[in-house]
């Protein structure tokens, strides 16, 4: 997995390449820790994202309630793999995915 993160002013933009599963959730989670508290809005870019976890959904959770409390979360080019993931799951009904 690779994260690319861009931040500008209080907006804060991660792309994540490759897999999110429990081996490489925690790095996306403590990438995650170092900007959340000054950011007011969230975009992931999911383009090159192939994969996602059970773990991964549960950081994306957790970082969208936080989110929730202090500004907003967006979720762009979904893969149509991780789109499918969202699906079944219930997802796709609580996140912003453009």
């Amino acid at each position: 997995m690779d994260i690319k993160k861009k931040i500008e002013g209080n907006k804060l933009v991660i792309k994540v390449d490759g897999r999110l599963d429990t081996n490489n959730s925690p790095k996306l989670e403590e990438e995650l820790k170092k900007d959340l508290p000054e950011t007011k809005e969230l975009v992931f870019n999911f383009e090159d994202l192939m994969y996602i976890s059970s773990s991964g959904l549960r950081v994306i959770l957790s970082t969208q309630k936080i989110m929730n409390k202090q500004g907003s979360m967006v979720i762009e080019n979904v893969h149509e793999l991780v789109m499918e993931v969202f699906e079944a799951t219930g997802f796709s009904d609580i996140l912003t995915i453009k």
